[in-house]
């Protein structure tokens, strides 16, 4: 049975769609498998996010809980998220394509926020299937390359653990208090702006 996921709801200002709402990156997964299906559909919803000139730069690598992809992942990690990832029953490698493939020797300016933008559909996708994911800066790019045999003119650009919820009581002891923090956000008058940068825009004053 998986446990039931905790209400971290966004406090918003304004109306939100309910899986923007309930969307956050726990660190308490549980070792259920997840089954291949969801895992499809939310690389499907990667798959057609939008990109630039339709490049489609994203790329990414599966690591299955006791598979070696899933080590060599881990192993790239900084210590604190060590502290918490190797529960998640899937790791991932998001990586971009460099270079632009229609316009032959030309690098790809839009390479990282086309990637973003995959991987955010690839979130809502999961979140809507009741799956949660966690994005990580904190790993070695470097090593990752390396390890997963990333060929040139690819950059590893971010981590992400997959899984249901867990239980926050299995965290290690210094992580359990964010797990059940109430999540926080600027509000939208720092944010967006009208005639010029810092100018507030009356419009999202609540």
């Amino acid at each position: 049975m998986k446990p039931k996921a905790m209400d971290k709801s966004a406090q918003n200002t304004f109306a939100l769609h309910p899986l923007l709402k309930q969307r956050w990156s726990p660190r308490a997964f549980s070792s259920t498998d997840i089954e291949p299906e969801k895992i499809r559909q939310m690389l499907e919803a990667a798959r057609w996010s939008p990109s630039s000139s339709n490049e489609q730069p994203w790329r990414f690598i599966l690591g299955f809980k006791g598979d070696e992809t899933h080590q060599k992942i881990f192993s790239t990690l900084v210590e604190f998220n060590q502290l918490w990832a190797n529960t998640a029953p899937l790791l991932m490698l998001a990586i971009g394509n460099t270079m632009s493939q229609k316009k032959p020797d030309q690098a790809n300016p839009a390479y990282k926020y086309d990637v973003g933008q995959a991987v955010a559909h690839l979130t809502f996708q999961a979140m809507s299937d009741g799956l949660f994911v966690h994005q990580m800066g904190g790993f070695d790019t470097k090593k990752a390359a390396l390890l997963l045999e990333v060929p040139f003119g690819f950059e590893v650009l971010t981590a992400l653990a997959v899984g249901y919820i867990g239980d926050p009581e299995v965290l290690h002891p210094n992580l359990k208090k964010s797990e059940i923090a109430p999540r926080e956000r600027r509000p939208l008058d720092e944010l967006v702006f009208g005639k010029a940068f810092g100018e507030i825009l009356s419009l999202v004053k609540p």
